[in-house]
């Protein structure tokens, strides 16, 4: 199963979570000096000033919601035993950036973005069935030369107030499938996000 549902309502979930040691809130990589860097993907990026690591409890609390959500809409069982998360830091509630890995291998050629946009349709569809009013679209970014498929979701309140906006990437990485998430309800937060994003590096191989 992608990586999508872990990040299907994290914003609406993820509660403050204090000072922590970001090392032990990641499944694979480790944070030096305000720099994460994944060991796997080959990706680092640097932790924002003044911005939070998000704590594995809570964010193994959201996997469970996000997935419990998606197995009402899609009438089956979801695994994501492979599912590893990497660095997820967050300024508030609404304000946080995350990251995974889940291995990914095609059976055949365009498997992965036939995949991708399955799932980009069972997520809008899951937000329907939570109530929750949405709009969506799709298109590319480029991140250090490599180019990432994203998905761009709008949150509205019952009233048609947008109270929430979340950018995902996806891409298929040496044998994974990684993705990022962005969620924001400002512009000040989005572009702090957005510019460690732009500025983060691969290891090209």
């Amino acid at each position: 199963m992608k990586n999508y549902f872990s990040f299907l309502v994290f914003g609406l979930l993820i509660v403050s979570c204090g000072r922590v040691d970001p090392n032990k809130h990641v499944d694979e990589g480790y944070v030096k000096e305000n720099i994460y860097k994944s060991t796997e993907i080959g990706w680092s990026i640097e932790i924002p000033d003044g911005w939070e690591v998000v704590t594995k409890d809570k964010i193994e609390a959201n996997d469970q919601k996000g997935k419990d959500a998606i197995e009402k809409t899609a009438g089956t069982e979801v695994d994501i035993s492979g599912l590893k998360h990497l660095i997820s830091f967050k300024k508030n509630q609404f304000n946080l950036f995350a990251s995974t890995s889940e291995p990914f291998k095609e059976e055949y050629p365009g498997e992965y973005i036939e995949n991708g946009r399955n799932l980009n349709k069972l997520i809008f569809d899951t937000y329907l069935d939570l109530g929750i009013m949405a709009d969506t679209s799709s298109g590319t970014a480029i991140i250090d030369g490599l180019e990432f498929r994203t998905f761009e979701t709008k949150i509205f309140s019952d009233d048609g107030k947008l109270i929430l906006n979340q950018i995902m990437y996806s891409r298929l990485i040496n044998g994974f499938d990684f993705g990022i998430s962005i969620n924001y309800n400002n512009d000040t937060d989005r572009d702090v996000m957005l510019k460690v994003l732009k500025e983060s590096k691969f290891d090209k191989k």
